[in-house]
């Protein structure tokens, strides 16, 4: 089986890899290992079949129970699902927003939508449902000792929560600061045409261009979100080591355990 980055699967638009990544010390991320994707509502049969296929043994899903509702995953048969729920109280991030609550919130500030990702950034390394969700997905990640047996995990978009799942699989695995951000960064290009799309059609419906801009602020990512995400960790928790050890309930040997399963 090849090894790409994006997966070719046809009811999802953000399903990747996290194989191949050097870390600071020499090793690289195993591949077959390490999947983020957006939802997994819109999986085809041929979807299923090809998840299963690649070795997915484990759904690690971010979303809200609201989310889940609406739109639960259709898990591939010899997958376990874990739900995992960041916010305890829907959809921080909007993805799953109507189009009515958007227009309530963000028709005329054009820095709303920026600054509510910033917000939820925080939110994402400060909330104790978000802590215990991160918790539990190294539990898991810790759990996947077969080689070629992946872990999965996702929310609605595969960008917010599922970045920083990412964000903090890859610092735990020691790989280079820059590729993680290179990593989070990657989302844009395979959501942009979903996203031009949608501002098309908020031109066409009579919207403000603060709402528009407002709409690709909380449709994509940006460097700022992960870093305001990071000044926390930084500022209040010591560092990412620090974070993983003390708020994340991750020991010594834990990390060394997570690299030895996860890395080449």
């Amino acid at each position: 089986m090849t090894n790409n980055r994006k997966l070719n699967v046809t009811g999802g638009w953000n399903f990747r890899e996290l194989g191949g990544y050097a870390t600071v010390d020499g090793h690289t991320v195993k591949w077959h290992k390490l999947l983020r994707t957006d939802g997994l509502a819109r999986l085809t049969p041929e979807d299923q079949t090809l998840l299963a296929d690649y070795g997915v043994i484990a759904d690690v899903d971010f979303r809200s129970k609201d989310e889940r509702k609406q739109a639960p995953d259709k898990v591939p048969a010899g997958v376990t699902y874990h739900f995992l729920p960041v916010f305890p109280d829907g959809d921080e991030t909007d993805a799953s927003a109507t189009q009515e609550q958007l227009e309530q919130r963000f028709n005329t500030n054009d820095q709303a939508g920026y600054q509510h990702m910033l917000d939820v950034y925080r939110k994402m390394v400060t909330l104790p449902s978000a802590q215990t969700a991160y918790h539990k997905f190294f539990g898991t990640l810790l759990a996947n000792e077969q080689a070629d047996q992946s872990v999965l995990f996702h929310c609605t978009a595969g960008k917010d929560r599922t970045g920083m799942g990412a964000f903090l699989a890859l610092s735990a695995l020691n790989v280079d600061p820059q590729t993680i951000q290179q990593d989070y960064l990657l989302t844009n290009p395979n959501v942009m045409p979903l996203v031009d799309k949608q501002s098309d059609q908020a031109r066409q419906s009579g919207h403000s261009e603060a709402f528009v801009t407002n709409i690709r602020a909380l449709s994509t990512v940006n460097p700022d979100y992960l870093a305001a995400a990071l000044k926390i960790i930084n500022t209040q928790y010591g560092g990412v080591q620090d974070y993983l050890h003390d708020v994340l309930g991750l020991s010594h040997n834990d990390l060394t355990t997570l690299r030895q399963l996860y890395l080449d």
